[in-house]
């Protein structure tokens, strides 16, 4: 194993616009790595599921995470979303850029990668590193915001289904860009916190407490990214 793997990759800031955004920026870190020309609010407004909480005789119901981002990422009071929901989106994007890219093929004389999303919730760190990390493709990563405890709450109702969900409040998300023997590395969005490094155990810990939840892409084409 290398001292350390470190993948170059854009950062954005999600202070101030987006402050319960963090999976939407990082996913956009993670197009804009790949060479996609993509803004966060065109991602927000075009390609991420959103659905807004209501009182319903007293009590709370909102939708399903791993459907719906819960809430806006505009605003401060509102939670975030699963796995699935970035890997759906991530999915419209690039399927969406690369059917453009095959359309100018002739013109620009070059076609657009083609990549598959990974939903890998449940995938340990140490796989997605060897998997991913090592293979020089960051990947959209689930923990806490500055490695804070989790804390179990609040609790809603779905609004299809009336079951009772149990938020796990801290939840992050951030872009893993790199590891050393101690720690990992990540894009962090969180408060311009940049590029920074966490201890390995408490990383692990965090990530399995957001339920090991990641989103990666694989390049299928076999050529390597420029």
């Amino acid at each position: 194993m290398p001292d350390r793997v470190l993948i170059d990759a854009p950062y954005i800031d999600q202070s101030g616009a987006y402050p319960t955004g963090c999976e939407s920026v990082s996913a956009v870190m993670l197009l804009r790595f790949l060479g996609v020309d993509i803004t966060v609010d065109e991602f927000i407004e075009n390609y991420l599921d959103k659905q807004e909480f209501e009182q319903r005789d007293g009590e709370l119901y909102g939708p399903d995470p791993r459907k719906y981002f819960c809430g806006s990422p505009y605003d401060d009071e509102s939670f975030g979303c699963y796995a699935p929901v970035i890997a759906k989106a991530l999915d419209k994007v690039l399927s969406e850029r690369t059917v453009r890219g095959k359309a100018s093929e002739e013109a620009c004389g070059e076609r657009m990668p083609v990549y598959e999303v990974v939903d890998e919730t449940r995938t340990p760190l140490p796989q997605l590193i060897h998997q991913y990390i090592d293979s020089g493709m960051p990947v959209v990563c689930w923990a806490c915001i500055n490695m804070r405890e989790p804390v179990i709450g609040p609790e809603w109702r779905f609004m299809d289904t009336g079951e009772v969900f149990t938020w796990v409040s801290n939840e992050h998300c951030m872009l893993l860009v790199g590891y050393d023997e101690k720690g990992y590395y990540f894009n962090d969005p969180y408060e311009g916190n940049g590029l920074i490094h966490y201890p390995k155990a408490i990383v692990e810990e965090r990530h399995c407490a957001q339920h090991m939840q990641a989103v990666a892409v694989v390049r299928k084409d076999g050529e390597r990214k420029n």
